[in-house]
C-alpha cells in the first residue's frame, strides 16, 4: 500500500474533487461563473486553444474520437498479455491499472470542467440582449410565425443556387462558408461585445454520414475548442449549424441560446445563405409551436410558403426519415438527453425548443421600437 501512495501519477486524482469544487462554486455563484471564469479564464483558454487548432483544416477532435477506442483496445490487450505472462506482482499491477483509469478519468473531467462545464452556469444571454422573457399570447406567436414566413420567402427568392430538383444548394464550399460564419459573429459582436474574440472557424466532419445516423448535426469538442459540423445534412441546414456551434465556442453552452445566437448572427450577416438558413431555423421553431396551439393558424401560414421553401423542407424531412427510430439514433438521443440534464439543462433535448421565448421577446422589442 505504501508503494501505491508513492505512485508518481496519483496526484492527478486530486483533479477530480477540484472539478466538483469548481462546479459547486459556479452553481452557487453566478459572479464566479460569469465574471471570473466565462469572461476571463475561459475567454483566454478558448481563444488560445482555438487559434492553434484552427490552423488545421481538419477536425482534430474527430481524429481523437476515432483514435481513442483503438488506443484503449491496444492498451487493454497489452495489459492482458503482460498480466498473463508475468508471474509476480499481479495484484499490484491490477491495482495500478485501476489507478491509471481513475487518473485518466480525473484529467478528462477536469479538462471538460475548465473548458466547457462551468459555462453551463454562466449568465443567460438574455442578460446581454436585454430581452424580456414572458408569457406570450397565441396572437403574438401567429404574428411572429407570419413575419418569419414572409422573410423566408423573400430570402429564398434570392439564394444563388439550386440543385436539379430545385432544392437549396450552397454556392460556396464549406471552408468559404466557415469564413462567412466567423465574419457574421464579428459583425454581431459590435452590438454584443461578449461575443467578440479571435476563434478558429467551424470545421466539416469527414465522417458526417455516421453523425447523421446519430441524428447529430454538429458538436462542440471542448478539448480542442473546435466547432464540428455535419456536412452530409441538407445544405440549407449547414450554415445555421455552423453558427450554432460557434456560439458554444464563445462560451454559450445552452442549446436554446446557441440556436438563438445562430439566428441573430444570421440576421446580421450580409450573406443570403446564412440569413436564409437561420431564418428557416426560426420559422420551423415558431411554426411547430403554432401547430401545437392552432393547426388552423399554422395551415394558413404554411399555405403561403414559396415553392422553394416547401422543396427545402420536403428534402430535409426525406433526409432525416432514414435515420429515425434506429438503434443508433435512439441510443444517441438518450445519451444526449442525459448529458444535457447533467449540465444544468433540466429540459434535456427539449431545451432546443426554448429558443421560442427569445424569438418572441425579440419580435416584441423590434416592433415596440417601430
Amino acid at each position: 500500500m505504501k508503494k501505491l501512495f508513492r505512485y508518481k501519477r496519483i496526484f492527478l486524482l486530486g483533479l477530480m474533487p477540484l472539478s466538483y469544487l469548481l462546479i459547486f462554486a459556479a452553481k452557487n455563484s453566478s459572479f464566479f461563473a460569469e465574471q471570473i471564469y466565462a469572461k476571463h479564464i475561459y475567454r483566454w483558454i478558448s481563444q488560445s486553444v482555438s487559434t492553434i487548432t484552427g490552423i488545421f483544416p481538419f477536425s482534430i477532435g474527430e481524429i481523437m474520437v476515432i483514435a481513442s477506442p483503438i488506443l484503449l483496445l491496444a492498451i487493454a490487450v497489452r495489459f492482458i498479455v503482460r498480466l498473463f505472462f508475468e508471474k509476480k506482482n499481479k495484484k499490484e499491477r491490477i491495482v495500478k491499472a485501476f489507478l491509471n483509469l481513475l487518473c485518466v478519468g480525473s484529467v478528462i473531467l477536469f479538462l471538460f470542467t475548465i473548458m466547457a462545464g462551468i459555462n453551463y452556469y454562466r449568465y443567460s444571454f438574455s442578460k446581454y440582449s436585454h430581452l424580456e422573457i414572458r408569457d406570450s399570447s397565441l396572437e403574438e406567436l401567429y404574428a411572429l410565425t407570419q413575419s418569419l414566413a414572409d422573410t423566408a420567402n423573400e430570402l429564398r427568392a434570392q439564394v444563388p443556387k439550386e440543385d436539379d430538383n430545385g432544392v437549396f444548394k450552397l454556392s460556396m464550399n464549406h471552408y468559404e462558408l466557415a469564413k462567412a460564419a466567423v465574419k457574421a459573429y464579428r459583425v454581431l459582436s459590435i452590438d454584443y461585445p461578449v461575443l467578440a474574440g479571435s476563434y478558429g472557424p467551424p470545421k466539416p466532419v469527414y465522417f458526417s454520414k455516421l453523425m447523421s445516423q446519430t441524428e447529430i448535426t454538429g458538436i462542440f469538442w471542448p478539448f480542442t475548442m473546435e466547432a464540428n459540423v455535419n456536412v452530409d445534412i441538407p445544405d440549407y441546414s449547414i450554415p445555421e449549424t455552423m453558427l450554432h456551434e460557434l456560439a458554444h465556442l464563445r462560451g454559450f453552452m445552452r442549446e436554446d441560446e446557441a440556436n438563438f445566437l445562430s439566428y441573430l448572427a444570421g440576421t446580421e450577416s450580409d450573406n443570403i445563405e446564412l440569413k436564409y438558413s437561420t431564418t428557416m431555423l426560426a420559422l420551423i421553431t415558431a411554426s411547430n409551436a403554432l401547430y401545437d396551439q392552432s393547426p388552423v393558424m399554422y395551415t394558413e401560414i404554411a399555405n403561403q410558403y414559396s415553392e422553394g421553401v416547401i422543396k427545402d423542407l420536403q428534402a430535409n424531412n426525406e433526409y432525416w426519415e432514414q435515420f429515425e427510430h434506429t438503434v443508433v439514433s435512439t441510443v444517441s438521443n438518450k445519451i444526449n438527453d442525459t448529458y444535457l440534464k447533467a449540465n444544468n439543462q433540466s429540459d434535456g433535448v427539449k431545451s432546443y425548443g426554448r429558443m421560442l421565448d427569445l424569438l418572441l421577446a425579440k419580435y416584441r422589442k423590434d416592433h415596440d421600437n417601430d
